[in-house]
């Protein structure tokens, strides 16, 4: 264990690192002493005397201003990679999302998502990163983690979530979110889950339901985590890879994806370029999540064309 330095060695640390001040006072305080009891010190030399004083006293000044700024500059430097590490986990708004999705697509072999319905993941996260891994002949890890349709409560609970904010944005939104859409939806998710598994060979995906309502979404790629919400007025967040929040994040969402059903993908039924009605019901019935009997084919080919062909919803 390292000794603490003693008061000789404090001192004389003290005493080198304000030199100027020390000869300063030295001096002003001998020519004094020298002035007023002796009266052996000339005019000439006191004021010269002085003069040096000042003069030692002025490079004392100077030393601790450059001292002060090297001091500053060190604090600057702490809080410029204080904030550069605050701008890893920083707010999206507006197209930012959209941006920010897309660039989090570029490079990655996985994607993990957990939210309601998952209309942007079929739209165009699936799609893309299909399309991404097809050119470039790589393998794609994707882990989809939605509401159950085959829970009608859940669904119910669902849709009056989202009718609930969009009630307070005044919007038409409301009467759109419904328990029998929210269940579209979420087949539609499903079915666009097993119809890209079909065509691409190193696709490894995972779908799961979930009876809880979820209040978020994330998409977790390599390089970040996006976190968004249905309420516009509320922050929407990018968390980076080097974050410890990223981490924490993945553990969170595969002990979400733990609890929830897992649906066997496996010998599935074929689906055709555009799925019919009877393929789409054969392979619902395959997963041992059969279609309510009141859909009609009207309402299974709403589903075909939610899987295969949704609209951006953050497009403008």
């Amino acid at each position: 264990m390292a000794q603490r330095p003693g008061r000789l060695e404090s001192g004389i640390g003290w005493v080198i690192r304000n030199l100027d001040v020390v000869i300063a006072v030295g001096l002003g305080l001998t020519i004094g002493f020298l002035d007023v009891f002796g009266e052996v010190v000339s005019e000439d030399v006191s004021s010269g005397a002085t003069l040096l004083v000042l003069g030692a006293l002025a490079v004392g000044s100077m030393t601790e201003r450059v001292r002060r700024r090297s001091d500053i500059q060190e604090v600057s430097a702490d809080t410029r990679r204080a904030l550069e590490d605050l701008a890893m986990v920083r707010s999206l708004s507006g197209s930012e999302v959209g941006e920010a999705l897309s660039k989090a697509r570029e490079q990655t072999n996985r994607w993990y998502f957990k939210g309601g319905t998952g209309t942007y993941l079929r739209a165009v996260t699936l799609p893309r990163c299909v399309e991404a891994a097809t050119r470039q002949r790589t393998p794609l890890s994707i882990k989809i983690d939605i509401i159950n349709p085959g829970s009608e409560k859940t669904c119910s609970d669902y849709a009056r979530f989202r009718q609930t904010f969009a009630r307070q944005r005044n919007t038409e939104a409301a009467n759109a979110w419904t328990t029998t859409r929210t269940r579209k939806e979420s087949y539609a998710t499903v079915l666009a889950a097993c119809w890209y598994r079909q065509r691409l060979d190193t696709l490894e995906i995972s779908v799961h339901l979930s009876s809880g309502v979820p209040t978020l979404r994330f998409d977790l790629s390599e390089s970040c985590l996006v976190i968004t919400q249905d309420d516009p007025n509320r922050v929407n967040l990018l968390v980076a890879r080097d974050q410890p929040l990223y981490d924490y994040y993945v553990t969170e969402l595969h002990q979400s994806r733990e609890q929830a059903e897992r649906l066997d993908l496996h010998a599935l039924p074929p689906l055709s370029d555009e799925p019919t009605v009877d393929e789409v019901r054969a392979v619902f019935d395959h997963l041992s999540l059969p279609l309510p009997s009141v859909f009609t084919d009207g309402d299974v080919g709403e589903i075909i064309d939610k899987a295969l062909h949704a609209d951006d919803p953050y497009r403008r």
